[in-house]
């Protein structure tokens, strides 16, 4: 059950007909979930509890109509290879894979050879696929490296413009998110025509933070369900890691005709989701966040011969980038929260235990931190 389906309204701009970052039209999210094994942790066998998921910028080939991107650091703590090449032309011509800590070689090599078996052409070909990370070795096999090319190509063939599967999925399906099982996340919002009416779509893979932290609706839950109610899988004999250890990442897509510089600045509006469920404070979180947008056609092929010196371009002023930002900053909020909500429990690798954040807990908490909050005279969110 997701956030809305619950009665939980996040901000106050509309979500898009999916609620999904495929509300951005020609976006398309894959995923390839790897689930085997139970017991004690033996590297190279399992239990496995991974994957991968990808998130392509158009209906066919990136590279046929690459789209601008940039994108932001928060904490520097993880990886999101392709940076250097997105920081310096903003021209996004691969597929974005999201996976685990120690899949992302195999993920950028599996995408290089996926857009190399899908080309049609006699033209030189290179690419820098722009894949990132979270940890997910305390439920997963990590150091055995189960995530193969086939995984990837499966994720890439697999993606689709329709709804978007959540939870213990793809890249999130080891994830913990504020000591609850975590994963992938999206949301979206529809700006009203005379802001523009564009939209902005978030996916997450949510793989951070510690309880006491998390808020929904702006209500202190984590303190509601303290880990003495609910058990961390951090304070299990079998992991040693801390809580708030991990990571998150960020994908926004928009239909806004942004430049690569306007992309940068929408990525960092993320932090503000984040912070507004209770991250983003943790040093060794690795929060990193991408953003491309769909909004201008004909940009060059990448790689291609006789390219034209000039094209046409469109872009938003800037007065138009605040909703724009509120977007980004309400979808990646409501994103998490889906997240959350569509995980589920999952034991993992030595018996490690994550329990899911079921829809009947949220509300008890939302209901009992608004018991607790003193009266301020101010309306309800809701």
């Amino acid at each position: 059950m997701r956030a809305r389906e619950l009665g939980i309204r996040v901000g106050d701009l509309s979500p898009g007909v999916r609620g999904a970052i495929t509300d951005v039209e020609g976006v398309r999210v894959g995923h390839s979930t790897i689930v085997r094994g139970v017991g004690p942790l033996v590297v190279g066998e399992g239990p496995v509890r991974t994957g991968v998921t990808v998130v392509c910028p158009r209906e066919g080939l990136a590279r046929d109509e690459p789209v601008f991107a940039g994108s932001h650091r928060f904490n520097g703590n993880g990886e999101m290879t392709g940076l250097e090449w997105i920081r310096e032309a903003g021209v996004l011509a691969t597929p974005v894979a999201i996976t685990n800590t120690h899949s992302v070689g195999i993920v950028r090599d599996a995408l290089v050879r996926a857009e190399m078996k899908a080309r049609t052409d006699e033209e030189e070909y290179w690419c820098l696929p722009v894949v990132a990370e979270t940890y997910d070795g305390t439920l997963n096999d990590i150091n055995g490296q189960h995530v193969t090319a086939d995984h990837v190509f499966e994720a890439v063939d697999s993606a689709s413009i329709g709804p978007v599967e959540e939870g213990s999925v793809g890249g999130g399906t080891g994830m913990i998110c504020h000591e609850f099982k975590g994963g992938i996340g999206t949301a979206s919002r529809q700006l009203p025509e005379e802001q523009g009416g564009w939209t902005v779509g978030s996916l997450v893979q949510a793989n951070y933070g510690s309880r006491s932290m998390l808020r929904v609706d702006g209500l202190p839950v984590g303190r509601v369900l303290g880990t003495e109610i609910i058990p961390s899988p951090f304070e299990e004999e079998a992991e040693t890691r801390q809580a708030g250890t991990g990571s998150v990442i960020v994908v926004l897509a928009t239909d806004a005709p942004l430049l690569p510089t306007q992309c940068d600045r929408l990525a960092m509006r993320a932090s503000i989701g984040l912070g507004r469920m209770g991250g983003g404070l943790d040093d060794r979180s690795g929060d990193i966040f991408f953003a491309f947008a769909t909004g201008n056609r004909g940009i060059p092929r990448a790689g291609g011969s006789e390219p034209p010196a000039t094209v046409p371009l469109k872009m938003v002023t800037n007065d138009y980038m605040t909703p724009l930002f509120h977007a980004a900053a309400e979808a990646t909020e409501e994103a998490i929260l889906n997240a959350l909500l569509a995980a589920g429990d999952m034991r993992g690798r030595d018996g490690i235990l994550a329990y899911g954040l079921t829809p009947e807990l949220l509300l008890g908490a939302l209901e009992e931190a608004r018991s607790r909050a003193p009266d301020t005279g101010t309306p309800d969110r809701r």
